[in-house]
């Protein structure tokens, strides 16, 4: 394993700052802190800064030499709105605010990176260092990219690095081809004529149909989609009636829930069939009903070439411990926006065993700080050879 002398020497300073990140968690767009600790650093280390695209995002420029070629590292700074359970000495100091899946690690990998390459200046071609806010769902990427990130940024390729538990810290995965999953939402709304619960023919029952609804859903990914094309239909949220009015048919009934897919073409097909089934329903009960799809995050798929210049760049870190073969995940992330705008590559870094069973998103979470010198280095190797002079 290769990590340089000039990071190994600054994993106490990283590790502090990955530390201090963690206590001190902040939500989507309200990154005030965080953001003013990266720019400050990244200015201190003689980086040109740019804040304010998505409201708190933060972009550090490093162009040395002549070469043409530019390229975008991307790390997210948001936190999540959930509670702290685990004791550690730099556990969170916000109430219902916690760092629970390491984007404080990746914060402060990406700017060990930033500073050594700053430092040592050894590559010719310009490489944007992308301090995102927002990917918990808020939108961060999509924001900044409306906002003109590559059009004041150009980028002939962009990179996403994200901390995996269950891969060693000095293992990562870069995996040409789907990531992960486009993330969506539905909601429908059953509208019928609420009555006497037990006078059911004077009215039309949205609950029935909603019941019929929900036991037709999963035919949609077992009987309309592909059977080799992975899908994920989930109904995650119902509401309907008073607990305190056993005796009321109402009138509303209100579903929502979650799909997934990993390309244009299923997702698509979700978007239909959620909405055809609604309908279908709705019909066979006489009762109407609202539909609506909401588009949130699209699929992260790995290009090839960036994926190649990643391979290559993991290989000079890692070694053998590169692994080609991962599968990919039906969370989302808003990397994809990014891709979208430049050939892309998201890589999974190691995180080492799920402490106590805790994955992302989990109280218990915690970012390894062992990982914090493999991810720099991995940042720093990627640079230096798609940038040679």
């Amino acid at each position: 394993m290769s990590i340089p002398a000039r990071i190994k020497d600054d994993l106490p300073f990283l590790t502090a700052l990955r530390r201090d990140l963690h206590a001190h968690p902040e939500l989507g767009f309200e990154e005030e802190r965080t953001a003013g600790i990266v720019a400050r650093l990244l200015e201190e280390a003689g980086i040109a800064v740019h804040r304010g695209l998505g409201g708190t995002g933060v972009v550090g420029t490093l162009q040395v030499g002549n070469g043409t070629r530019r390229i975008g590292l991307r790390a997210d700074m948001d936190a999540l709105a959930m509670p702290e359970a685990a004791e550690r000495p730099y556990k969170s100091t916000v109430p219902g605010r916690m760092h629970a899946c390491g984007h404080d690690g990746h914060t402060a990998m990406l700017f060990g990176a930033a500073r050594h390459l700053a430092a040592t200046r050894s590559f010719s071609g310009t490489v944007h260092f992308i301090f995102q806010p927002a990917e918990e769902g808020r939108g961060g990427p999509k924001r900044m990219v409306d906002e003109g990130l590559f059009r004041l940024f150009p980028c002939d390729a962009v990179y996403g690095l994200h901390n995996m538990p269950g891969l060693a810290v000095d293992e990562i995965a870069v995996v040409e081809g789907p990531q992960l999953a486009s993330s969506d939402s539905w909601r429908v709304t059953f509208r019928g004529i609420g009555t006497h619960g037990a006078k059911p023919h004077l009215g039309r029952d949205p609950i029935t149909a909603a019941g019929t609804f929900l036991s037709s859903l999963q035919t949609i990914v077992g009987r309309v989609v592909d059977p080799l094309q992975p899908a994920v239909v989930s109904a995650c949220f119902l509401q309907a009636g008073d607990p305190k009015a056993l005796n009321v048919i109402p009138d509303v009934v209100e579903i929502g829930g979650t799909a997934r897919a990993y390309s244009p073409e299923v997702r698509g097909q979700l978007e239909a069939e959620v909405g055809r089934l609604a309908s279908g329903t709705a019909a066979m009960y006489g009762i109407s009903a609202d539909y609506r799809f909401e588009r949130r995050i699209p699929p992260v798929i790995n290009d090839r070439d960036a994926t190649t210049r990643a391979l290559a760049a993991a290989g000079m870190v890692f070694g053998e411990k590169v692994r080609t073969s991962f599968p990919p995940s039906t969370a989302g992330d808003d990397f994809a926006f990014f891709a979208q705008n430049a050939p892309g590559c998201y890589a999974w870094l190691g995180n080492g065993p799920a402490v106590d069973g805790a994955l992302h998103h989990n109280t218990a979470y915690d970012f390894n700080d062992e990982a914090l010198g493999y991810g720099a280095a991995y940042w720093v190797a990627l640079v230096e050879r798609e940038l040679r002079g």
